[in-house]
């Protein structure tokens, strides 16, 4: 699908790209309410770190086979075009990216990186209370408890990345103008040049990528 300008701006953000944003939203938001409930919660915690982990795995495939502005290639810079872009925020006009700008990039990557580690490390953690990982029986008490911990830690990080991702978003929408939740719902941007070699991902192949990642944690988990 060619990336055209219409009413509606220009084809952004593909339909596999804008369910996986929002699904995984819902599910983040519910593991934390769930790991703050506790007892009988953590079962329904335990699916919700299976769908996040497979989410992840597909978003990760989707970075090399999906749309334009989804691949890796598209908005992963090196340090030197993180810095001017961070410079560059601070100054006017403002110029919009049609995708990920650099350090939307990098915070798409931490994002994910966070998100890969916990839903991981959750597969071996056991807490000797509430909860113990479906892997957990195949490794040593001490290997489980390092996973423990590290499913502790990283949820403050995984939380601090969240936190600077929303006020990111806000900042985009306060001080320079810019929508970034528009764009994440309709898959439109307002505000930019079209890119007439642009396309958006395949339904069906992405369809097909969720559900081998589906396949393959049910797998893992079954061991």
């Amino acid at each position: 699908m060619a990336d055209r300008r219409s009413n509606r701006g220009v084809a952004t953000w593909d339909l596999p790209v804008r369910i996986f944003h929002w699904a995984l939203m819902l599910l983040v938001i519910s593991q934390i309410v769930t790991a703050w409930i506790g007892g009988n919660a953590m079962q329904f915690h335990a699916f919700g770190g299976y769908a996040i982990l497979t989410l992840v795995g597909f978003r990760i495939l989707w970075g090399f086979v999906g749309g334009t502005y989804a691949r890796f290639r598209d908005f992963v810079r090196g340090p030197g075009a993180m810095i001017r872009y961070a410079k560059s925020i601070l100054k006017s006009p403002h110029t919009p990216h049609r995708g990920h700008n650099p350090l939307g990039g990098w915070s798409v990557l931490a994002m994910l990186g966070s998100l890969l580690v916990q839903a991981s490390s959750g597969l071996f953690a056991n807490d000797d209370v509430m909860m113990e990982g479906p892997l957990a029986k195949h490794v040593s008490d001490h290997a489980s408890e390092i996973a423990t911990a590290i499913h502790d830690v990283n949820a403050a990080v995984l939380l601090t990345l969240i936190a600077i991702h929303i006020a990111a978003v806000l900042f985009y929408l306060l001080a320079k103008k810019e929508n970034l939740i528009a764009p994440m719902i309709t898959g439109h941007k307002q505000s930019v040049m079209p890119d007439e070699s642009a396309r958006y991902g395949n339904v069906w192949l992405a369809a097909l990528l969720l559900g081998c990642c589906a396949g393959a944690v049910y797998l893992v988990i079954r061991i």
